[in-house]
């Protein structure tokens, strides 16, 4: 499989916002599109999509831990160029992010425990990302001079 990701798992409730994703979540078959969730204290309180949300909806009441993020990542292969809904790859673009609801890996530190684990990937190549108040990463790059 291509190298590309960096990942971590965040602390369980400290997700806090918006975020609407413009490739398709894909999970055992099903592809929803349009997905926007808000997440309070870490856990998802809206949910929709234009296509699919009595799926998405479904899986995030599978089990408690569903509601949750365990996992946040960046795409760092800039080779692999497009989205193909095969997951393995398009969590791997550069200049994406991608969120996984459910499970977190352990040797992460995350404690998020779930039945499911599906990655969500965000095209962030005209985004921002802030870390404790700082921006890190914009336009699909990590900034190199970080004060």
């Amino acid at each position: 499989m291509p190298g590309g990701e960096v990942f971590t798992a965040p602390h369980e409730d400290s997700v806090e916002g918006f975020v609407a994703f413009e490739y398709p979540a894909v999970y055992g078959g099903y592809e929803v599109e349009g997905v926007k969730l808000v997440f309070k204290r870490g856990e998802v309180v809206e949910a929709s999509a234009t296509r699919g949300a009595e799926f998405l909806k479904k899986m995030l009441d599978v089990d408690e831990g569903a509601k949750r993020v365990g996992e946040i990542a960046f795409g760092l292969n800039y080779d692999i160029t497009r989205f193909t809904k095969e997951i393995l790859f398009d969590e791997k673009i550069g200049g994406t992010i991608h969120m996984a609801l459910g499970a977190a890996y352990l040797k992460t530190g995350g404690k998020n425990v779930s039945s499911i684990h599906w990655d969500m990937v965000k095209d962030m190549r005209k985004g921002k990302v802030f870390a404790d108040k700082d921006l890190v990463y914009e336009n699909g790059q990590f900034l190199k001079d970080l004060a």
